[in-house]
């Protein structure tokens, strides 16, 4: 016996506010990726971390708040706790090498299609990993042509998140690179959940009232949207010094040149300077 399946109980409300979380996901993850570009050592270690981090915990967070609008009309849902906490580490893990990759590397050529591959799959594993932690009276089925659709919208469209945040040219492109990132992850999710269907057990109990998905998942969300709101604060609030370290200068890098060497380059081009002006000062004759 096929389930009824709604992934919209709660109207466009749960959609939209899952679109925003990948977005705030997104903005915060790439907006660290970006500043790593500048740093160099444990900082830019410390931004890459915290944007894998930040990056996976939208993409997570978004796919639960879509999934309080979805129910399944013949059988009560409920999920399984270790399960659903493994896929928001999976997302973190997967998005955060992507991530590495990007931002050692550079965003173009092989690094961006390796690392922007590695974060779309990062976003599938998660949904469909998070949508095995799911418990309901009856077996989910998925078609694979539309299963492969969700994942190779991921993986496009974070290939494109990653190279629109590693051209460094301001503000709007920070904004349009989390765009895009809420875009990979809603639509990847929802291609996903059109693939699915939900094939009930002979013996399928009327659903309970009062256990709907919202009052389950919402605790569960806690942690997740605390730390996205911390490191919200950390991006904002003067990073530098809050990592211990503040640039007054920061070098505008060229897109596609690993952070190591425009610290390096930096650094030398400031030492060349200074050894040049001394030259200059200790030939010019002093005035009596």
């Amino acid at each position: 016996m096929q389930g009824t399946i709604d992934g919209f109980s709660y109207g466009l409300v749960t959609p939209v506010v899952a679109y925003l979380m990948a977005c705030l996901g997104g903005a915060l993850g790439l907006r660290c990726t970006t500043r790593s570009m500048f740093a160099d050592g444990r900082l830019r270690i410390g931004w890459l971390a915290l944007g894998s981090a930040a990056i996976g915990s939208g993409i997570w967070t978004m796919h639960f708040v879509a999934m309080m609008g979805f129910k399944v009309l013949q059988t009560p849902i409920h999920y399984d706790p270790l399960t659903t906490f493994a896929s928001l580490a999976v997302a973190i893990v997967m998005v955060g090498i992507g991530i590495f990759m990007v931002g050692s590397k550079g965003a173009n050529g092989a690094a961006l299609f390796t690392g922007g591959t590695v974060t779309g799959l990062g976003m599938a594993s998660m949904h469909y990993l998070g949508m095995a932690g799911m418990r309901l009276n009856g077996t989910l089925q998925y078609n694979t042509l539309t299963v492969a659709a969700s994942v190779v919208i991921a993986v496009v469209a974070a290939i494109a998140a990653l190279w629109a945040a590693g051209q460094i040219r301001g503000f709007l492109w920070s904004v349009g690179a989390s765009l895009v990132m809420g875009v990979a992850v809603s639509g990847m999710h929802y291609t996903g959940m059109a693939a699915l269907s939900v094939h009930l057990h002979s013996a399928s109990p009327a659903p309970v009232e009062g256990s709907s998905s919202a009052a389950l998942l919402a605790p569960l969300m806690i942690g997740p949207l605390v730390f996205l709101l911390l490191a919200g604060v950390v991006v904002m609030f003067d990073p530098f010094m809050i990592m211990y370290r503040f640039h007054a200068h920061p070098v505008e890098r060229r897109p596609g040149i690993p952070a190591q060497a425009t610290a390096h380059t930096c650094r030398r081009q400031e030492s060349h300077t200074a050894h040049k002006h001394r030259e200059r000062s200790s030939r010019t004759p002093q005035r009596r």
